[in-house]
């Protein structure tokens, strides 16, 4: 496997290692499926032979001799040749759907574990959409698509048994095949660019919905539902203008694939019928001729149906390829000794991935075990970029973050994961029991477990207060919690198996006060048990159990020490006092001037 390298804009590009390419490698596992279907391919096509022959024998001996045991041979002989012909389309299409099966067995888990990491890079990640790639590759490679691909080299051999009845047939099958071909050649060029479009618009207005979906409250709460309904009806007019042009060309070059090769079948028929008449071939010849032209041309139409089929799956393997070359998968890292808790950050500078502009410049600080750290600053800042920088979900572009002294892709992530308690700015739990999200769906959970988990982020009770308690079904409206349970039960997950490192970002922005002080009190217990904590907030109660404290601003680092230092209001520079202005008072007319002060 290859190595994923980060370069300096933080996108992975492959080494060496990784020039053999995921797709590819997949595709050679099945090598033995495809030499299957070939050789199956070659019996069926023989086979097929069978009814031509069995024709061209009643005709010209049975016929002629008037021979019913004869008859009775080649009917036996027929139906056991067309037994075979069962059995072996049966194997061929068996082997076809578990080559489909092959390939989902050996991308399926790597895809979707890369693609649940490109959701780190938000947009940029979700660019490509490779699970609906694979499943779109795999239902080609599953159906009639690689059979008739398979087929179309018959068909030369097709007409070189035609030409062995006679030239003039054979001269009329080769026209009539170039001519097919041609109209295939055509319905390539001309549907790649409509349904590359309508592929592409098809893309985009599934995007555009279920960013409106995600976004309902707002959309609904504002009255925007009639809006983005237009918006994303015109997307979808796009996509079903261009679709409806690819179908239009596909179909009319099918039918006319279609009847010319009816067409031709007759024409072969009398032609075959004039060169009887004048007994230059028999009449069995004459039916033979016909059927195996029709078999000839049969896999043509059979691909000129499939065609709109084989345009996706080329487009889904060009953008799998590209996609694999990307995110190549990783070599398995050492086993590095589980983590104490020590972080350190040195000189560190971060933009978003796939970005250049900086989002942090120059972050310095050392944490150890037992230390609470609360990271403050306004919004837009770089809190939460720092919080997954110092959960390895990002990399720095340069300087380096240290956890007991290894940078974060020196560990293996799933390892590394169970020491890391981490709860993100928008919390969502996914579909399962309470239990199982607690968990973070390890099979096997130990219940005792869960339990303190909950217990020390102070949402036991909340949990019992449920229908179900622990075995509360969430998804597909079984049980609706509001944002601050959620918020809740995303914190008693982050503390499940007693992480070394809890990085919360925003704990309280949903709760209340009870919700408050079960995090303080939380936040608490992990440092008095040697834990490293880090907390992102705006709210000055979420910093009553942290020691220590980070102050940023537009992206830079302003204070780090001491809550008390950090937080100590600065003394005003004196103002000198102002003498008031003399002024030269002239009250008494008469009398000399004389000095006042206001």
């Amino acid at each position: 496997m290859g190595r994923t390298i980060l370069t300096e804009d933080n996108t992975t590009n492959p080494s060496p290692a990784g020039t053999d390419n995921d797709l590819q490698r997949a595709l050679k596992l099945c090598r033995r499926a495809f030499w299957g279907i070939a050789v199956f391919s070659v019996i069926i096509n023989i086979l097929m032979l069978t009814g031509p022959l069995y024709m061209l024998q009643v005709y010209d001996r049975v016929l002629a001799s008037q021979s019913v045991p004869t008859l009775i041979a080649l009917s036996l002989l027929m139906i056991g040749l067309y037994a075979f012909l069962w059995l072996f389309e049966h194997v061929r299409y068996r082997i076809a759907a578990r080559i489909g099966a092959e390939l989902d067995a050996e991308l399926g888990e790597r895809t979707f574990r890369v693609w649940l990491g490109q959701g780190l890079y938000g947009d940029a990640g979700q660019k490509q959409k490779p699970l609906n790639d694979l499943n779109q590759l795999r239902s080609f490679l599953s159906g009639m698509g690689p059979i008739a691909i398979f087929d179309l080299p018959w068909i030369p051999i097709y007409i070189a048994v035609i030409f062995a009845l006679h030239w003039v047939l054979g001269v009329i099958a080769i026209i009539g095949t170039i001519i097919i071909l041609i109209a295939a050649i055509f319905n390539e060029y001309s549907t790649r660019k409509p349904l590359d479009a309508s592929s592409q618009q098809k893309r985009a207005g599934m995007d555009f919905a279920q960013k409106a979906h995600r976004n309902a409250d707002a959309i609904n709460a504002m009255g925007m539902g009639a809006v983005i309904g237009r918006r994303w009806g015109t997307m979808n007019d796009n996509y079903s203008e261009r679709a409806l042009v690819a179908s239009d060309k596909t179909g009319s070059y099918s039918a006319f694939s279609k009847s010319f090769r009816l067409m031709l079948q007759s024409g072969i028929l009398g032609v075959g019928a004039a060169l009887a008449v004048v007994q230059i071939v028999t009449p069995g010849t004459m039916i033979a001729a016909s059927i195996i032209m029709g078999r000839a041309l049969a896999p043509v139409q059979m691909a000129l149906g499939q065609w709109k089929f084989f345009i996706l799956a080329r487009q889904a393997y060009g953008r799998l390829k590209d996609f694999y070359h990307l995110w190549p998968a990783q070599d398995e890292h050492l086993r590095l000794t589980d983590p104490e808790g020590t972080l350190q950050v040195a000189g560190m500078s971060a933009s978003a991935p796939g970005k250049q502009v900086l989002i942090l410049r120059d972050v310095n600080f050392d944490l150890k075990p037992g230390d609470a750290l609360g990271i403050i600053g306004p919004s837009g800042s770089g809190k939460s970029t720092l919080a997954k920088l110092l959960t390895g979900l990002w990399m720095p572009r340069t300087g380096t973050v240290r956890l007991d002294g290894a940078t974060f892709n020196q560990w293996n992530k799933d390892e590394l994961g169970r020491h890391i308690g981490y709860l993100p700015q928008n919390v969502e739990l996914l579909d399962g029991t309470i239990s199982e999200n607690i968990s973070r769906f390890y099979p096997n959970a130990n219940s005792k477990d869960i339990i303190t988990a909950a217990k020390r982020a102070g949402v036991h009770d909340l949990i019992l207060n449920l229908r179900d308690g622990y075995d509360s079904v969430l998804g597909n409206g079984e049980t609706v919690l509001s944002a601050g349970q959620v918020q809740r039960i995303g914190l008693a997950r982050a503390l499940y198996g007693d992480p070394v490192l809890v990085v919360l970002d925003e704990p309280n922005s949903n709760l209340d006060v009870k919700g408050d002080q079960a995090l303080t009190a939380a936040v608490a217990d992990l440092a008095d048990r040697g834990k490293t904590v880090i907390i992102i907030t705006h709210r000055p109660s979420a910093l009553s159990a942290v020691d220590l404290v980070l102050m940023l601003s537009d992206g830079r680092q302003i204070a780090f020490g001491p809550k008390d230092e950090v937080l100590r209001p600065k003394p005003q520079p004196k103002i000198a006092e102002k003498k008031a202005p003399v002024r030269l008072t002239h009250n008494n007319p008469g009398k000399p001037f004389s000095m006042s002060s206001s």
